[in-house]
């Protein structure tokens, strides 16, 4: 198994009235493999809560959060709420720039996120795709997209069969020293 690779800030996953405990449960899955930092639900249906498709037992990995509605969110303080959202106003996922810091909210199955949630989200994003993905693929596909722009890994070749560039070296910087001179 190959170390995990640290980096900037966190993320998390949530999706806002699930009602079905498969897909729940895969997205749930998805996010520990990725490495996300907590995963939540707003107004789910307790059927949905009862994950036996969760085969990596997130809860005893990562903290969990069920919120009854939009109003009792409460994300840790500078967290970005990133809506993910077929609209033509939002953003195109290959260019976003995603915040160190982000919650990637998700709609329910066969609906959209709800008025109340989009109006508290900073930004909203939308997979360049024709009609709406299983909640787990949408879910993998935002942390590919945010793991590619980390900037961890080099450029993609341009051509078939050529060698990619290796990601820049890391360079620390000099002490700093903070005390203020009097």
């Amino acid at each position: 198994m190959k170390a995990k690779i640290p980096s900037r800030g966190y993320f998390a996953i949530g999706v806002e009235g699930v009602s079905k405990s498969v897909n729940l449960g895969n997205l749930l899955r998805t996010a520990h493999a990725f490495g996300a930092s907590f995963v939540f639900t707003i107004g789910a249906d307790p059927r949905a809560l009862e994950t036996r498709a969760d085969t990596s037992k997130v809860p005893g990995h990562l903290p969990l959060y069920h919120w009854p509605s939009p109003d009792a969110v409460a994300l840790p303080k500078g967290c970005s709420l990133v809506g993910v959202e077929l609209l033509d106003t939002a953003t195109e996922l290959p260019v976003f720039a995603h915040p160190v810091r982000a919650a990637y909210l998700l709609g329910p199955e066969r609906g959209a996120l709800s008025p109340a949630m989009l109006s508290r989200c900073d930004h909203v994003i939308r997979i360049p795709t024709s009609f709406s993905l299983n909640l787990a693929t949408a879910g993998a596909v935002v942390f590919h997209d945010r793991l590619r722009a980390s900037g961890r890994f080099g450029t993609r070749p341009v051509a078939e069969g050529a060698s990619a560039e290796p990601p820049p070296s890391h360079v620390q910087g000099a002490p700093r020293n903070r005390r203020r001179e009097v």
